[in-house]
């Protein structure tokens, strides 16, 4: 092997052991970055506890006992309080829905963190992110 081929090694060798492991060493690690696994919106469905059902049937069965006279008063009256009790228990699980965006990020250091948001987020799947104000914003980050 002539000297300038082992010169040449040499050179290599050092830049591999010292010149590529200082560069990684220089980027200071982020505790607070990570990649945007999902973005997901999610719709829960309220549920009624009764109370709707209850409320709602007593209103039917008074407007119900409005109708007619005899009998047909009787099936009003009956027909009144079921409807309004359908209604009732779903005007309740309505307002008991909830509608949401849950972003999940894959952390720099590891674990996986989800975030809820009320509002669209404007990151997207595979995005690079910095966890700001304690994980409530999310800020890009350059790739």
């Amino acid at each position: 092997m002539t000297r300038s081929s082992s010169l040449f090694i040499a050179a290599v060798v050092a830049f591999i052991a010292f010149g590529s492991g200082s560069a990684a060493l220089a980027q200071t690690k982020c505790a607070d970055c990570g990649q945007v696994q999902s973005v997901r919106f999610v719709e829960e469905k309220g549920k009624g506890s009764g109370l709707g059902a209850v409320a709602g049937g007593v209103v039917g069965g008074v407007i119900g006992h409005q109708i007619g006279s005899g009998t047909g008063q009787t099936v009003a009256t009956i027909a009144g309080a079921a409807g309004g009790a359908y209604v009732g228990n779903k005007v309740e699980a309505n307002k008991k829905s909830k509608a949401y965006w849950t972003v999940t990020i894959r952390m720099d250091d590891g674990p996986t963190r989800t975030f809820t948001y009320t509002n669209q987020p404007t990151v997207k799947e595979g995005e690079r992110v910095k966890l700001i104000e304690g994980g409530r914003r999310l800020a890009l980050v350059a790739n």
